[in-house]
């Protein structure tokens, strides 16, 4: 009973700073939605591809907390602080490098297969938030520290200021309030954009000028980065990219594939889209709880807490993802409706939500047990599952199911369960093999 305390001490707050992205997601999408639904299908196609990115990034950065969590798990404070240092050498240098790919893309957006008339609306809000995709990526980073050390509260506060500044920001420019000018979708990516730099402003003067973590700033300052330990850090961050990456362009290439269709059921793959975030950010929230005990107790040299820790930490997220299934069952024809007035976007989104509750299973798995791995920094085998399960299974089957059959954006949404499940049960597998090795080695 003990370690499921433990892993909702730190998994709560985190899934609380998830909501705040759930919130912020739900408000973006109503407001847009709201304002019009060719506004609504621009944004899913933009937030899609922008996921990709942000969760590539993320990927890097999560390399730095099986290491934090380690040092943590010692009290080696010098080990944290270098760590630190070099962590955000490395996604400082990365997130350069992605922003450069985004504005790379921008000259191209007309050639994916996007109805023409969203054109005009896509192209200024994909350079906004795509800007803004450098700010997220340096509050991630900044993250990993705070969740390593298990202080996860400090960036949920920072999360809930934020997006609550964020929905303030949509009202004002997406409406066009207090002497405002109307500006609509383009409103919402500026007003994402301020909020995520006041957000890494405030979570970096918190850290490294507040007193709370003044032994953690003084070791960061004392440190430098070298390329051997910068290595390091990008050697455990790049499988995860990749397999975030690749879990995530199943999504994006959906979203691509439904813009074939038309842009109502563009429109209604991000309403069940946005939904099926809520289900995610509160899995990957008790995940990345797993990731960070997980790793202490690796750190330790504890297994029997290790394999305890991965364990019930899955129950818990299945239990979560249950409950939150049954509430979005009930609730459903409202949750639609809050999006849209069309009865014709509603009718697929409510399709889609079925195929979301289909996936829960796999999804946890393999958030579950991947964060496990990373906890124990067994990372790079992650990369061959990932790229089996969502490029040679999942995408090719959206593809056969949404346009070799009858099924549309259902058939589509199909390959979600069929990819996630595929990269969980590896996972799994991979992680109880990798504890009988540990084990042998122990004795």
């Amino acid at each position: 009973m003990n370690k499921f305390k433990e892993i909702l001490s730190i998994g709560i707050p985190i899934m609380l700073g998830q909501a705040c992205v759930i919130i912020l997601a739900f408000a973006d999408n109503i407001m847009i939605g709201w304002h019009s639904v060719n506004e609504l299908a621009a944004s899913s196609f933009v937030n899609n591809m922008m996921n990709l990115f942000i969760l590539i990034e993320l990927g890097f950065a999560t390399g730095m907390t099986p290491v934090i969590g380690s040092h943590f798990g010692t009290g080696d404070v010098a080990g944290i602080g270098r760590t630190l240092r070099n962590g955000v050498t490395l996604n400082t240098l990365l997130g350069i490098i992605g922003t450069a790919i985004i504005l790379g893309i921008y000259p191209f957006l007309g050639h994916f297969g996007q109805e023409p008339e969203l054109l005009p609306l896509i192209r200024p809000y994909y350079l906004i938030v795509g800007i803004s995709t450098l700010f997220v990526l340096g509050f991630n980073t900044l993250k990993q520290f705070t969740d390593g050390i298990c202080a996860p509260v400090v960036s949920m506060l920072f999360l809930m200021g934020g997006n609550l500044l964020n929905i303030f920001g949509n009202w004002v420019l997406i409406y066009g309030k207090l002497g405002c000018p109307e500006m609509g979708l383009t409103g919402a990516g500026i007003s994402t954009l301020a909020a995520r730099i006041i957000m890494l402003a405030g979570f970096a003067l918190y850290i490294f000028r507040g007193r709370k973590l003044k032994a953690y700033s003084a070791a960061y300052r004392a440190s430098k980065s070298t390329p051997r330990e910068v290595r390091h850090l990008f050697n455990l961050g790049y499988p995860l990219a990749l397999q975030l990456g690749m879990e995530t362009s199943t999504f994006t290439f959906s979203a691509v594939m439904v813009g074939w269709i038309g842009a109502t059921a563009l429109a209604a793959h991000q309403v069940a889209l946005t939904i099926s975030q809520l289900f995610f950010m509160m899995m990957q929230g008790l995940a990345f709880a797993v990731s960070i005990l997980v790793s202490t107790a690796y750190g330790k040299k504890d297994l029997r807490g290790v394999r305890e820790y991965a364990r019930k930490g899955y129950v818990l997220i299945l239990s979560v993802s249950a409950i939150f299934a049954l509430i979005v069952y009930v609730f459903r024809h409202q949750a639609v409706g809050m999006f849209t007035d069309s009865a014709e976007v509603s009718a697929i989104a409510l399709s889609l939500i079925f195929v979301l509750f289909s996936y829960q299973f796999g999804d946890g798995l393999q958030l579950c047990y991947a964060n496990a791995l990373r906890g124990i920094q067994d990372v790079k085998p992650i990369m061959s599952a990932a790229f089996v399960s969502y490029f040679l299974i999942a995408i090719p089957v959206s593809w056969a199911l949404g346009f070799k059959t009858s099924l549309g954006v259902v058939g589509i949404w199909i390959g979600f369960p069929v990819g996630l499940t595929t990269a969980g049960i590896f996972f799994f597998l991979r992680f109880r093999r990798r504890l009988r090795l540990m084990s042998s080695s122990a004795s």
